[in-house]
């Protein structure tokens, strides 16, 4: 055990630099890396994923302000994934032993080639393989999923496509969060009013290219007898071809909703205070879209 004992404290005092405070235990070891861009800045915020030799997943996160992350890991041999928004993934392998450091230095991402756009021309939402879900608290603990079952929508397709448009209606009595009780009071003029308001519709004519494949998607919601300007954080996925060879192009988007900003203000609280139902929703879009005709 003094012997052990030694040979460990032996390994630590060669260790220099920063690492050398680094407590690990005696059967881990240390990995480090920094990410770069082509320019040789560093990228922050890249996401990093370890696993082990059987592709299970030991420790993930993002890197810091200076493209640098940091890992005590047990000893054994790893895969790295190294991806960052418009940037084309990075892997690599690597072993670490017990009570080192082992370091994969500067890693440079290259700049991924964004995917192809649809052509200019008028599109729609293919609803079979498209999906309109929001999330909401209940009662500050667990969340509640839903979907609207019951929606169409087209997107015409400019030259330039920031110049492009879309128009969405939903219809508000398809709401379903697979609770019959819960989706009838969420009808009823406590919240969505359906005999009043019977359609959501969402109209944008204003697209933004955020970088790589990323947009964003401005507009006004119409809910509840009330518009307001929304923005949706969208993701392009790229082009595809359907069962039938017809082309397809898909992307997910997601955008966050005050219900107070559209009067739906119905507010029940539990005896401790906590409000039922919470005061924000957040929705998430799976659409893929079709030529129209």
């Amino acid at each position: 055990m003094i012997g052990r004992w030694l040979g460990s404290r032996t390994k630590r005092m060669q260790r220099t630099g920063p690492l050398a405070a680094v407590q690990t235990p005696s059967n881990a070891g240390v990995l480090s890396c920094r990410v770069l861009d082509p320019v040789n800045e560093p990228v922050p915020n890249a996401e990093f994923a370890v696993s082990d030799a059987m592709g299970r997943k030991v420790v993930g996160g993002g890197t810091d302000p200076f493209g640098s992350f940091v890992a005590t890991v047990p000893a054994g041999d790893y895969r790295l994934a190294v991806s960052a928004e418009g940037y084309t993934p990075y892997r690599a392998s690597m072993t670490v032993t017990e009570d080192s450091l082992a370091s994969l230095g500067d890693v440079t991402l290259q700049v991924a080639q964004p995917p192809e756009l649809p052509a200019a021309g008028d599109w729609e939402i293919e609803p079979a393989h498209s999906s309109i879900a929001f999330t909401a608290r209940h009662i500050g603990l667990a969340r509640i999923h839903g979907r609207f079952n019951s929606f169409a929508g087209a997107v015409r397709i400019a030259d330039e496509m920031e110049h492009s448009a879309m128009h969405v209606v939903m219809d508000a009595a398809s709401i379903d969060t697979n609770v019959k009780m819960r989706d009838d009071h969420l009808r009823s003029a406590d919240f969505l009013d359906v005999e009043r308001f019977p359609t959501l519709e969402f109209y944008s004519d204003r697209f933004t290219h955020r970088g790589g494949n990323r947009w964003a998607v401005t507009g006004a919601l119409s809910l509840h007898g009330v518009t307001r300007t929304v923005t949706l954080d969208a993701e392009y996925l790229g082009l595809g071809n359907g069962m039938e060879g017809e082309t397809r192009a898909a992307c997910r988007a997601t955008t966050e909703l005050h219900r107070d900003d559209f009067t739906v203000s119905w507010q029940t609280m539990l005896a401790r205070g906590i409000a039922v139902v919470g005061p924000s929703i957040t929705i998430d879009l799976d659409v893929q879209i079709v030529p129209k005709g």
